[in-house]
């Protein structure tokens, strides 16, 4: 075989014969990888099958592959009914985030009725078996190998049957069928096609781990989530306790669900119902704070919104969002200066979500305003005061996804007044209403 130097987009996987800085196929900037690449000789093609292999759909019979419990109850909720055998999940996020964590829980979960197997390419069997210690996941149904070889992993599907394997990171692993380092764009494609390969075969679930990268997007070619059938992403804050694992991709389920966990010292705890977990123990009798009834995965909870106007002698003011787009933040900073008459022209404005939660849906923009004029008046809000709400640039406040939601929700919490968007009498239109509703007019 003859072999020839491609340089291969990490984002869409196009192939080009010298390096650039921006690939031509999708855009992106600083993409091209180089990679050494096997090719054939000129005029062979592969032998075609005389016969066709096709069957009728209505004949095959799936009764025999239905979804298998995890173990763990929210992790099944996520996935729809449970690990579907044959299939292929991603889980990305960052490194110490808790991936091998909730992995390693996951394979004892497993194990206790049945065979788990967890290759790792990053630790020894020592290091693994000292966690599983701490995590309360050792058994005799957990089987463990320390490799970096794909073929080795597949193999060992083959011979122990396990119902799941999990492949601690794939771009630890290479294959024979490829050339070139681990990690690389070629290794990365081999090694996933050839355990998903063998997952399909053997009836084995198989969880790839993935890192990823600065930008938080899960590294490797992007074709690699489209071979998988799920893809998972655990993200939260290293420095706080809490993960939010979160579908992107489910052939099997749904892709809107999500799912709390606490880092404990025993691992990650699911949180069963997140309605008031990231609101912590807050001061509803200071300014600059507002609860918004925010909708993630489907899920309502109540999320604290702060924000803090100071003065500046700056010639160019401060603006600063965590947790929040900044250019939301701008974008309602400039309304309330047209439409409500306010100058932040003189004023640094910084605003948060507490518990370093991070989210990006409309509905937060009204409880960014109330929050933002709280402090610039130094008058807190009503206490026990909800909001919830889109705000667009003419200065009107309309309703968002999952309305019924949020308002049953909040009532449950018996949080009042509850400022909401709507067409009707106990519905705010405009953001000068909203302003005088809550600090009077003028």
């Amino acid at each position: 075989m003859k072999r020839k130097t491609v340089f291969v987009c990490l984002v869409c996987g196009r192939q080009e014969g010298r390096w650039s800085g921006q690939c031509p196929g999708c855009g992106e900037w600083n993409t091209l990888s180089q990679e050494t690449v096997a090719v054939g000789g000129a005029g062979k093609s592969a032998a075609v099958p005389a016969a066709s292999s096709a069957r009728r759909l209505d004949e095959v019979d799936a009764s025999q592959h239905p979804a298998r419990p995890t173990g763990l109850e929210e992790l099944d909720r996520l996935l729809g009914q449970g690990l579907v055998p044959g299939a292929a999940v991603l889980l990305g996020g960052e490194p110490g985030i808790g991936k091998s964590t909730l992995l390693l829980q996951l394979a004892g979960a497993v194990a206790a009725g049945g065979k788990a197997l967890y290759v790792t390419g990053e630790e020894s069997l020592h290091q693994l078996r000292g966690r599983a210690e701490r995590l309360g996941s050792l058994g005799e149904g957990l089987l463990a190998m320390a490799s970096n070889s794909a073929d080795e992993a597949v193999n060992a599907m083959r011979q122990d049957a396990p119902a799941l394997t999990i492949i601690d990171s794939v771009q630890t692993f290479a294959s024979s069928l490829a050339d070139g380092a681990p990690g690389g764009v070629t290794q990365v494609r081999a090694v996933s096609q050839q355990l998903i390969e063998a997952a399909k075969e053997t009836g084995s679930s198989v969880v790839l781990v993935g890192h990823v990268t600065k930008e938080g997007h899960i590294a490797g070619p992007k074709l690699m989530e489209h071979m998988v059938d799920t893809v998972l992403s655990l993200e939260g804050d290293r420095r706080h306790v809490f993960r939010i694992l979160r579908v992107l991709k489910n052939r099997f389920g749904p892709t809107d669900e999500l799912a709390v966990y606490q880092m404990r010292q025993e691992g990650l705890e699911a949180v069963p119902d997140p309605s008031t977990f990231f609101l912590g123990a807050r001061d509803a009798g200071l300014p600059g704070t507002a609860v918004v009834m925010a909708v993630d995965g489907g899920r309502p909870f109540a999320v604290e919104v702060q924000a803090l106007v100071a003065p500046t002698s700056l010639s160019i003011p401060r603006r600063n969002a965590l947790g929040l787009d900044s250019g939301r933040l701008h974008l309602l900073l400039a309304v309330m200066e047209k439409r409500l008459q306010v100058d932040f022209g003189q004023a640094d404005v910084y605003v948060k979500l507490g518990g370093g939660l991070k989210l990006a849906e409309p509905g937060l923009d009204l409880g960014l305003v109330a929050s933002v004029l709280s402090s610039l008046y130094d008058v807190p809000l009503p206490e026990g005061a909800v909001f919830w709400g889109e705000v667009d640039l003419s200065g009107q406040i309309r309703p968002c996804a999952a309305h019924a939601t949020r308002f049953k929700q909040a009532q449950r919490l018996g949080y009042g007044p509850i400022m909401h968007p709507g067409t009707g009498a106990k519905g705010i239109r405009r953001l000068a209403d909203f302003q005088s509703a809550l600090f009077g007019p003028g």
